[in-house]
């Protein structure tokens, strides 16, 4: 497979944009050349890196590389409550909080907003999933869960993939309001999750960290919201109460160091994704999108 570039729509505006990958070369090396992928299952994906880079992290020393972050990744530090001076180290600064009014929840009950910052792709039907990726990835919804019955649950749903990259914001929230369950943990591995990984091995999902709860809803059904690790994520942090009511737009959590992806699935014929979406993601292609924007409707 050849590399490429990651292109994305922002939706706003309905131009491609090239995005700016943190250590491209090197993922370039780890996914696309037979040496590096050597190196990605000795090294790169054991926990024991991305703990020692996540402390690294977290080191007082760590404060220093945050300007010069800001300035490659053009973030508005405007949006955010702190100023980059604030922080005690990098992490911290990585899971930054917005300012109040930073982003607007779409506030109608018939649809769904996104649970973070993220680029976007949609699957209307979990199958589908095998014709946008390369074979011998093979998707399975029971390894991913690590359960036959939500297997069989969320049989011929929709799956939805909101991608977080290390310039973005990284706490994410409900995409609406419902009773949570507690937190179901399933220990796995640390490869990356950025477009460039998943296009060689989509398994990727079922094989990293990753951490689910169902969040039950009166017009969408069970939805199954699971928070996935990735290289050099030090951790992820849940910050709701467990069993209790939530509403849409409350902070569910956040990411340390790392990008990192959420998924959302739901069971068949209980929403719409929005015509945009799943035609970018038919043309292999993501969508920007931003937390508490509307990306679904309840199915009529």
């Amino acid at each position: 497979m050849k590399f490429e570039k990651i292109r994305y729509i922002e939706r706003k505006t309905g131009e491609v944009k090239i995005e700016k990958v943190m250590g491209e070369n090197f993922l370039e090396f780890l996914y696309y050349n037979p040496f590096g992928k050597l190196t990605l299952n000795a090294v790169v994906k054991r926990k024991i890196l991305s703990d020692w880079y996540g402390k690294k992290m977290s080191s007082p020393e760590s404060k220093n590389k945050i300007k010069d972050f800001i300035k490659d990744m053009d973030i508005n530090m405007n949006e955010y409550k702190y100023p980059a001076e604030y922080y005690n180290n990098f992490n911290e600064f990585f899971y930054r909080e917005l300012k109040d009014g930073a982003r607007i929840i779409d506030k109608n009950e018939e649809s769904l907003a996104s649970p973070a910052d993220s680029k976007i792709l949609a699957y209307e039907n979990i199958d589908e999933i095998q014709k946008f990726f390369v074979k011998g990835s093979e998707f399975s919804l029971e390894e991913f869960f690590q359960s036959k019955d939500l297997a069989e649950k969320y049989k011929g749903g929709t799956f939805v993939i909101f991608r977080l990259a290390p310039a973005d914001y990284h706490r994410f929230h409900f995409p609406t309001s419902g009773k949570i369950s507690e937190n179901k943990k399933i220990e796995g591995y640390y490869y990356s999750v950025s477009t460039h990984a998943i296009k060689t091995n989509f398994r990727i999902f079922s094989e990293n960290k990753r951490e689910y709860a169902i969040l039950s809803t009166e017009k969408f059904g069970d939805i199954a919201m699971v928070d996935v690790g990735a290289t050099m994520v030090g951790g992820i942090v849940q910050t709701y109460k467990e069993n209790s009511f939530v509403n849409k737009g409350d902070e569910k959590g956040y990411f340390l160091f790392g990008g990192s992806t959420c998924i959302l699935v739901f069971e068949k014929d209980k929403v719409e994704i929005d015509k945009d979406i799943l035609d970018n993601t038919k043309n292999k292609i993501e969508t920007r999108i931003y937390m508490g924007e509307k990306f679904a409707n309840a199915k009529k």
